[in-house]
């Protein structure tokens, strides 16, 4: 719909009233999805509905004629769209003298009760914000931080919020040690600390890779001339689980014929002959140094003054493959462990960079030219060809000194159409202690409503209906099936939206996560559904102690989120008190934000799904992803 350069305000009122008969039309339609809906958040996924045929269309140019005409354009009707619209249409009739014919049913929320009830579903499901911020801190624990109920209250002292336990990782003792050590520290403080319990989800991943050999690489730091700063060291030990590290695992036997300033003499796994020097003589150990590298493995033999010890059982490397563009990367269902490519006689390879993937019916549902991604992104290539155990990709996105691929990282593939079952074994597990000492469950790998089914039944049959749920949407069909998981999720009392904007950025293209973390905030304040802001906040300041200036300025945005997630980090309790400080600032600076109404790939394909024959505007061409 275009309006003229010099729209009249019948022409305007037409317009406007246009967009209110569409609104309920749409919301007609969606009668039986609405009688699924809780009561209590019934006025919520009504307001979704009229947001979503509001964002049908490109309102661009009538946002502009209302506001030259002194009017609201509409860009903050978000949480309250038909009170707004009847709120203009009521200012045109008072100008006009025409009255609209008939409003049908009045609208149920005013700007402030939308609002409110924004504001109302996130105290409920986060609990009250602190005084002088808004948004919540939601920090992801660490098996450290379980096994030490201290580091638990220092983190609730600078500022968290919510503590997450993703059950993609430990295991069930592990995780009620973390609930029962927050639960404890939340009654010592007298801070409330909601827990949300993430489950693991239906994640393809690589599998595993062949062990690498037992070796030990220990060199000295050296100077820019080569100069020897501080030597090499190691400890040698009978007990494996010794403190001291670098550990060489040796005989009680032969440390006993060892004093301080004796000579060890080795030949290394290269054949290189190296001399390493008895330096103090612990209780349960003995340091060596050199000022020369030696690779150690197990049974190397060090020959002293008065016997000689063999090398004991050392912790394996672990196993990569490296990738550079062009290469082959065989991806297989088979349970053998995968190996680096393997060269010949004349350097021509005997065999393909090989991996297993999880779960192995994934290699049924690829297809030649379909888009992979490894290791959150870092990787990329296409689907050369089909074999008999799996698929060939032909590698695309590397870095020129090529990157590094391990055991146990994501595989994104967002042009294949996945059937995999979104509630596994592990799922059931981690769902089963939900239900028993968390305030949140939160779904991983969403892609259809059902998923969201199955969790609230299997919720009801734990006898916890009443827990909070919320949506990871972090691949492309789950985002383009928003409107629908949304209105799944008001089928419970609590519900929020998390943006796991690591994976959505793999699925949906770097280049339009912006674009679709907006649209997400957009489509989640219309239901009055709070979102968490999450990956990679702050996260070098976590694991560094160093922020950059980017990660903040990212952490300054997440302002527009009812909630933002920190990940593991030695520095995490920095990393909250810098994330506390940075939202209070910005409390009085930002207040969601007013958008401009194009028209929404999402709002269109929820309404051709729904009522195909009285879709409006013009179907937006198909992009990396369902979009504007």
């Amino acid at each position: 719909m275009r309006i003229a350069q010099q729209t009249s305000w019948l022409d305007l009122r037409s317009a406007v009233d246009e967009l209110h008969k569409e609104a309920l039309t749409l919301e007609r339609h969606a009668g039986p999805l609405l009688e699924q809906v809780h009561p209590g958040q019934r006025p919520s996924a009504i307001n979704l509905l009229h947001y979503l045929a509001l964002r049908r269309r490109d309102h661009g140019e009538l946002q502009a004629q209302l506001a030259a005409h002194g009017l609201s354009s509409l860009g903050r009707s978000e949480s309250h769209v038909l009170a707004t619209i009847e709120a203009v249409l009521g200012l045109l009739d008072t100008v006009t003298g025409k009255p609209t014919a008939n409003l049908g049913r009045p609208a149920t929320l005013t700007q402030w009760q939308g609002e409110a009830r924004l504001q109302a579903h996130a105290d409920r499901l986060f609990g009250p914000a602190p005084d002088e911020r808004r948004v919540r801190i939601m920090v992801t624990l660490s098996r450290e931080q379980g096994e030490d109920r201290a580091q638990i209250e220092e983190l609730l002292r600078r500022g968290m919020d919510c503590a997450r336990i993703n059950a993609a990782h430990d295991d069930l003792f592990t995780w009620r040690r973390m609930a029962r050590h927050v639960r404890e520290a939340s009654r010592l403080l007298g801070r409330p600390c909601r827990i949300a319990v993430d489950l693991p989800g239906p994640k393809c991943r690589t599998g595993a890779l062949q062990r690498g050999p037992e070796v030990l690489k220990l060199r000295p730091q050296r100077g820019p001339s080569g100069e020897v700063l501080r030597p090499a060291t190691a400890w040698l030990s009978e007990n494996p689980g010794d403190e001291h590290r670098p550990l060489l695992p040796v005989s009680a036997a032969f440390l006993a014929t060892l004093s301080t300033g004796s000579i060890l003499k080795l030949r290394d796994a290269r054949g290189r002959r190296r001399r390493w020097h008895v330096g103090e003589i612990a209780d349960t150990a003995v340091e060596i140094w050199s000022n020369r590298t030696s690779y150690v493995q197990r049974g190397t033999v060090l020959s002293g003054p008065k016997s000689q010890g063999a090398v004991g059982p050392l912790e394996a490397l672990e196993q990569l493959i490296l990738l550079r563009d062009g290469d082959l990367l065989a991806v297989t269902r088979a349970a053998t462990p995968g190996h680096p490519a393997r060269a010949a006689y004349g350097s021509e390879l005997a065999s393909l960079a090989t991996i297993p993937c999880e779960p192995p019916e994934l290699v049924d549902m690829v297809r030649v030219g379909e888009a992979v991604w490894l290791d959150d992104g870092r990787i990329g290539g296409v689907v050369d060809s089909l074999t008999a155990e799996g698929f060939l990709v032909r590698i695309g996105s590397a870095r020129p000194q090529g990157d590094k691929l391990r055991a146990g990282k994501g595989i994104n593939l967002p042009d294949t159409k996945l059937t995999m079952p979104a509630f596994t074994e592990l799922d059931e597990e981690a769902l089963t202690f939900a239900a028993e000492a968390a305030d949140i469950v939160s779904l991983s790998f969403l892609r259809d409503p059902a998923d969201v089914h199955e969790v609230q039944k299997r919720l009801a049959a734990l006898g916890r209906p009443e827990l909070a749920l919320i949506l990871k949407i972090e691949t492309r069909e789950g985002f383009d099936r928003l409107p629908e998981l949304l209105l799944a999720a008001l089928r419970s009392e609590t519900a929020g939206v998390m943006i796991a904007r690591g994976d959505l950025a793999v699925e949906c293209g770097f280049e339009r996560l912006a674009e679709v973390q907006e649209e997400i905030l957009w489509l989640c304040e219309a239901a009055h559904v709070p979102v968490v802001w999450a990956t990679q906040v702050l996260e070098t300041l976590a694991k560094t102690g160093r922020a950059t200036r980017a990660e903040v300025s990212d952490a300054a945005l997440a302002e527009r989120a009812e909630c933002v997630m920190l990940n593991k980090g030695a520095f995490i309790t920095q990393a909250v008190t810098s994330l506390d400080d940075i939202l209070r600032r910005m409390k009085g600076h930002q207040d969601k934000k007013s958008a401009l109404f194009r028209a929404l790939g999402v709002a269109l394909a929820f309404s051709a799904r729904l009522e195909p024959q009285s879709v409006g505007g013009d179907q937006p061409k198909r992009r990396r992803s369902t979009g504007q």
